[in-house]
């Protein structure tokens, strides 16, 4: 068995890609180093991330699929999900083989695979861009924490950037500890030294001093729109998971 050590980025995982057809890798698996498991039997490759490959094997691809099955690709990548390296790989030499679009190829079960995850990964966008909320520190940036299950904030950069495109802002990704952060001009991945501990209950001692009422009209028109005989818990839930409403301003408790 031949194990790829990437650096965890997609362009590392797509230069993995590449060795593996360069070398004529038969029997091989692709993970980052914090993800090996040692064998005896086994031999390790540091893989280097080279911008020209990566571009080659996207290249290829474009030949046989779709911008919307490149897309999926890459939302399977950002599912994080533990092996989804050899199965991508899996997808991407059915590909190659078949020479063609095989994105509704649910036979092959690299396939429905990527099919399935990416779909989740989408859902997971869609439910970041509509459930983050911002609060105004004390230096008048707009400040978000999330805990998505995916690494969806690549994906939902271009909303937060085209919707508030006249205020500065960060979302800060608690549990993979980085954010994107926008000053006006520009958008950035950034990395914090920041509690991981904190919820958004703990940033109002930084919080600019507008911002409270402004957090409490919000708690009371969410109060007022909200008609108790009318309640169905179970699909609000459904709508609204709990794991979402530590970060909900009309979720938290009166300051």
């Amino acid at each position: 068995m031949q194990t790829l050590i990437y650096d965890g980025s997609f362009e590392g995982w797509l230069c993995a890609v590449f060795d593996v057809y360069e070398y004529k890798y038969a029997n091989v698996t692709i993970c980052t180093d914090n993800q090996r498991q040692d064998s005896l039997w086994g031999e390790t490759r540091l893989v280097y991330t080279d911008k020209q490959k990566a571009d080659r094997v996207v290249k290829g691809l474009k030949q046989y699929i779709s911008a919307v099955a490149m897309q999926q690709l890459y939302k399977t990548f950002l599912s994080e999900q533990k092996g989804m390296e050899d199965m991508l790989l899996e997808y991407v030499q059915y590909v190659f083989r078949e020479k063609k679009d095989i994105a509704k190829d649910y036979s092959h079960h690299a396939a429905r695979y990527v099919d399935d995850t990416a779909h989740k990964v989408h859902r997971e966008k869609h439910r970041m861009e509509a459930f983050v909320r911002f609060q105004k520190t004390g230096d008048d940036i707009y400040f978000a924490l999330v805990e998505p299950d995916f690494n969806v904030l690549p994906l939902i950069l271009k909303h937060f950037r085209d919707r508030y495109a006249d205020q500065k802002w960060l979302i800060y990704d608690k549990k993979r500890k980085y954010g994107i952060y926008y000053d006006l001009h520009k958008t950035e991945f950034i990395q914090l030294d920041f509690d991981t501990q904190s919820s958004n209950k703990d940033i109002a001692a930084i919080l600019n001093e507008s911002e409270l009422p402004y957090q409490q009209l919000w708690k009371d028109y969410f109060n007022s729109t909200n008609i108790k005989a009318r309640k169905n818990m179970k699909l609000h839930i459904r709508h609204m998971p709990l794991r979402y409403w530590k970060y909900l301003v009309e979720k938290q408790p009166e300051i």
